[in-house]
């Protein structure tokens, strides 16, 4: 007897890892709640990645695309008709107000000025003269040497003569004036256009050509568009607080920060959108008038919203799905309804219920009824 157990004990010896190594029903099938990882022996389940639909508070942030505005443009032109004499500014560089940009050729006015001191002067010489006049006549007429309307005639020529010399005070001051346009500063800070004019063009008063266009760049806006159904929210989050945008323009990853001023008075009818319109320091330039930036609007937080991995959410014929695993580790199709997409999140309004499953990568190998396997856990 005893020859015979150990004949039998290198048998049984082998058959213990063979036992050991033997799947259950459950690992055949594994098991969801644990989130198994081992492949079953079905060769024909389809490895995939999964996550559970779960409550949570999101941010609520709406995305569009804005399109730059300068803060101001100003097109700087010529007060009077004139030759450009000089052009003190470079096209696309940074001015500030009062920086002289353009010098017109001011002789022509300097003869008109020296001509019309001239005529002051002749004409106060001339208004002296009959001022002493009138004063000569006026001890006539008291003495009764003259008649009345003798002296009413040298009052009349005293008074013209004061009229004159104010009229040519005048003109003077106008020629100053035309003068001084011939100087002609930056009447903001900003960026220049390109150079419109060149020395020895001639310019007209308030024509074109102008002589340059300046955007301030620094503040900037941004305009961009919302659908309407938010047009309410937006409105009562404005009411307490200014309402934080980002804008990253093309090709950047940086966000620059901002917030939203202003609200149209209007809902375009043919898109259902609102325009909106924020305001941004832009300090270093990044963002420039009619570049287009990915712009998102951040309205606060939505609590116990019930969110899936965005990468989860297919779109098909009938509209949004997805593939939830059920309890035997096959999948059906479970079309959806989703809200906002925030961080890679997806909100799930209808179809889905809290602690489900659902597959985040390999659906392009399911349909209904395929069975799964987890080659990650949840």
């Amino acid at each position: 007897m005893i020859r015979t157990l150990k004949s039998l004990l290198p048998a049984v010896l082998l058959l213990l890892p063979l036992a050991a190594c033997t799947d259950s029903p459950g690992a055949k099938q594994g098991s969801l709640a644990s989130g198994a990882l081992a492949r079953p022996q079905d060769t024909s389940a389809v490895p995939v990645l999964v996550a559970k639909a779960e409550r949570t508070a999101i941010p609520v942030e709406l995305h569009a695309i804005g399109t730059g505005k300068a803060f101001k443009t100003v097109s700087v032109e010529s007060q009077v008709a004139a030759i450009v004499k000089e052009v003190h500014y470079r096209q696309g560089q940074l001015v500030q107000r009062g920086d002289l940009l353009v010098t017109l050729d001011d002789q022509p006015f300097l003869a008109t000025l020296a001509q019309a001191k001239a005529a002051l002067a002749r004409d106060k010489a001339q208004a002296q003269l009959d001022k002493i006049e009138l004063e000569r006549y006026a001890k006539l007429l008291q003495a009764g040497i003259i008649p009345r309307e003798q002296y009413d005639q040298y009052m009349a020529t005293a008074t013209a003569a004061n009229a004159t010399v104010q009229a040519d005070e005048a003109a003077i001051q106008t020629v100053k004036i035309q003068l001084s346009y011939c100087s002609i500063y930056a009447p903001i800070s900003g960026v220049t256009g390109a150079q419109l004019v060149y020395p020895g063009a001639t310019v007209k008063a308030n024509d074109v050509p102008v002589l340059v266009i300046i955007n301030q760049v620094s503040p900037l806006y941004i305009i961009f568009s919302v659908p309407q159904q938010y047009l309410g929210q937006i409105k009562q989050s404005m009411a307490g607080s200014r309402l934080p945008v980002e804008a990253t323009p093309a090709g950047s990853t940086v966000a620059e920060n901002g917030y939203l001023t202003f609200i149209n008075n209007t809902v375009d009818a043919a898109t259902g959108t609102i325009e909106l319109m924020g305001t941004f320091t832009n300090t270093d330039h990044r963002l420039w008038p009619g570049q287009f930036s990915n712009v998102m609007l951040r309205l606060g937080q939505q609590q116990d919203a019930l969110v899936v991995p965005s990468q989860a959410v297919q779109t098909g014929q009938d509209g949004d799905f997805v593939f939830v695993v059920k309890p035997d580790m096959t999948v059906q199709v479970q079309p959806v309804k989703v809200g906002l997409s925030v961080q890679n999140q997806t909100e799930i309004l209808e179809g889905l219920s809290a602690g489900e499953t659902v597959v985040t990568d390999g659906q392009v190998r399911l349909v209904p009824g395929t069975k799964v396997y987890f080659t990650k856990g949840l």
